[in-house]
């Protein structure tokens, strides 16, 4: 940290959103403690066989791997990823990423994998939020990894509703025709990796990779920063 950054961090402190402690100098958005105890699933060692794998099996064509990074926290004050999607954090989402990115080098989850595809934004979401997390954690995972970012292959056409409140059955016919693939030169005969910032029963990155599959002969993986351990509805 430079002298500037350290004038700056004097006068503006930093204090980490989980438990309100001010950060030290060494530490981004975390304090080192939190970060230690953060919930994390430890999928990417095992990309094959884990609870990602098993809620999109059989659903996605060409189904190659995929993870999460930590189990979902429902307890609100201590749940980042709210903050992330609500509470204008874009710096939380692209440090995420790269924390990500650090334990995909070192597990090789990247290893064969062509291109990175977040999952795109309504444009409206995007006007009232300002960013798309899931893009800002594919920008993050690409700065530390050196694989592409795709932001033009795919977009969203219609705004649905949230799923919050819907059961699984609801989930995926809310989402089934939301995305659109634009560029499907950009993805034939490649690896991609879609990233999602939560997946709850996989509809959305299941009805994304549908369309991404239409290009022809695509190999789709998944990561997500967190996923919910069971989803009651």
């Amino acid at each position: 940290m430079s002298w500037i950054d350290r004038l700056l961090d004097f006068v503006m402190p930093r204090f980490c959103p989980i438990c309100g402690r001010r950060l030290a100098a060494n530490e981004s958005q975390l304090c080192s403690s939190c970060l230690l105890g953060l919930p994390y699933t430890g999928f990417l060692e095992r990309p094959y066989d884990n609870l990602v794998v098993d809620r999109l099996y059989g659903k996605i064509r060409n189904f190659e791997r995929g993870a999460s990074l930590f189990y979902y926290m429902y307890d609100d004050r201590r749940n980042f990823l709210f903050d992330l999607k609500y509470h204008d954090r874009p710096e939380m989402g692209l440090w995420l990423g790269q924390e990500a990115g650090r334990q995909m080098l070192r597990t090789g989850f990247l290893d064969g994998i062509d291109a990175i595809i977040p999952v795109p934004l309504a444009p409206s979401r995007l006007r009232q939020r300002g960013y798309n997390q899931s893009e800002l954690l594919a920008q993050g995972i690409s700065e530390i990894t050196g694989v592409p970012v795709l932001t033009h292959v795919a977009r969203r056409t219609t705004f649905t509703q949230s799923q919050t409140h819907l059961s699984t059955e609801q989930r995926f016919e809310n989402v089934k025709n939301a995305f659109l693939l634009v560029d499907a030169d950009a993805i034939r005969h490649r690896h991609v990796l879609i990233v999602d910032d939560v997946v709850t029963t996989g509809a959305t990155t299941t009805a994304l990779a549908s369309q991404l599959s239409t290009a022809g002969d695509v190999r789709v993986s998944v990561f997500s920063l967190a996923i919910v351990k069971q989803h009651h509805r």
